[in-house]
């Protein structure tokens, strides 16, 4: 699905209304911060620890996709997906 390195998400839990944090392997000292836009969550924002490896594109689309299935909302983040093109 993703070129590149495969990322995990490790954990997640909510953070404030419309509001998740999620933790993935590839960033283990960092904190990515989705906010649901209609009825799916894009990154949001970062704690980014200088440790952990720069994040790029490839990353957020596999972070939000990930979290997107665990959340039980795949089915309108890749409807949001064929929209975009």
């Amino acid at each position: 699905m993703f070129g590149g390195i495969h990322i995990e998400l490790v954990r997640w839990s909510y953070s404030r209304r419309k509001m998740v944090r999620g933790y993935f392997d590839k960033f283990p000292n960092s904190t990515i911060y989705f906010r649901r836009i209609r009825r799916y969550y894009v990154v949001y924002s970062l704690d980014w620890n200088k440790n952990d490896p720069v994040m790029n594109k490839e990353d957020r689309e596999q972070m939000q996709a990930l979290l997107n299935r665990e959340l039980g909302r795949e089915i309108e983040y890749n409807q949001r997906k064929s929209r975009s093109g």
